[in-house]
């Protein structure tokens, strides 16, 4: 799975390579976000702007971090769209993450 990760602030910033996040690719993002939450990270922002489609599984794994992270920091999803978006919508978890459009706008709406 191809993740790409930056400090910005108190924030790290992971950006998904990958079009796809499915069960295939699922075990390794959880394993790899989790890996930044024990080393220290605890504020993340997840840029999903290039992700086309995503299935259960990936989001089984976005909501096992969400609780991983608990009230101990901040997981936001950024830059979701079309099929992705409509997935965060359609099973309510829109209501249960912090969305934001983009990283710049999840950075600018905690900063607030």
């Amino acid at each position: 799975m191809k993740l790409s990760t930056h400090v910005q602030g108190e924030f790290t910033i992971a950006v998904i390579g990958e079009t796809r996040m499915d069960a295939a690719v699922a075990p390794e993002l959880k394993h790899q976000i989790s890996q930044l939450l024990n080393d220290g990270a605890t504020r993340i922002v997840l840029d999903l702007s290039a992700v086309t489609f995503m299935d259960s599984s990936s989001l089984g794994a976005l909501v096992s971090l969400l609780k991983m992270v608990g009230n101990r920091g901040d997981l936001i999803i950024a830059g979701s769209k079309g099929i992705v978006a409509d997935l965060f919508k359609l099973t309510r978890m829109d209501r249960v993450f912090r969305m934001a459009d983009s990283v710049d706008a999840a950075l600018g709406a905690v900063a607030a």
